[in-house]
C-alpha cells in the first residue's frame, strides 16, 4: 500500500496491478476489474444520474458508477452500491448540478456540534490501545 499509494500515485498519477499475479487471479476467479475516473467524469455521472433518475450521487458512488458503465454486459449483472451521502461532498455536488444537495435533517447544524480531537502517535498498539480505552 505504501509503495502504490505513497510512491507510484503520488510520482506518477496512478498505479498498475496488471503484471502483478496476484491481480491476475483475482480477475480470473472473481471478474474483478478496474478502470478511472477523472474530476470531468465524476462531474458528468452526477449530472447525468440526476438528470436521467432525479437522483443525486455523491462523488465516490459516481466514480463506480463511471467505471461500472464501461464494463457493462448483458450477460453480467451490475451493482453499483452509495458508498456516502452527497451533502459530505458539497461543494463538488454544487459544481455538478448547480446548487447544494440536500441535507438529511439528522445533519442539520452539524458544524455548530463540539468537535473532540486527540493527536496520537502513528503506532498500531497506541491506536489498538487507544480504541480499547475510549470504545
Amino acid at each position: 500500500m505504501k509503495s502504490l499509494f505513497g510512491e507510484q500515485l503520488a510520482k506518477q498519477g496512478f498505479f498498475d496491478l496488471s503484471g502483478d499475479p496476484r491481480f491476475v487471479q483475482s480477475q480470473a476467479r472473481y471478474g474483478f476489474v478496474s478502470g478511472r475516473s477523472t474530476h470531468a467524469d465524476r462531474l458528468a455521472t452526477i449530472r447525468d444520474t440526476h438528470q436521467r433518475f432525479g437522483v443525486t450521487i455523491d462523488t465516490h458512488t459516481a466514480d463506480g458508477l463511471k467505471v461500472a458503465r464501461e464494463h457493462l454486459s448483458p450477460a453480467t449483472p451490475m451493482i453499483v452500491l452509495e458508498t456516502a451521502l452527497p451533502i459530505k461532498f458539497a461543494a463538488t455536488i454544487e459544481e455538478a448540478l448547480g446548487h447544494l444537495p440536500e441535507r438529511p435533517a439528522k445533519f442539520e447544524g452539524i458544524e455548530d456540534l463540539p468537535k473532540r480531537v486527540r493527536v496520537i502517535p502513528a503506532n498500531v498498539a497506541v491506536v489498538k490501545d487507544y480504541i480499547q480505552q475510549h470504545c
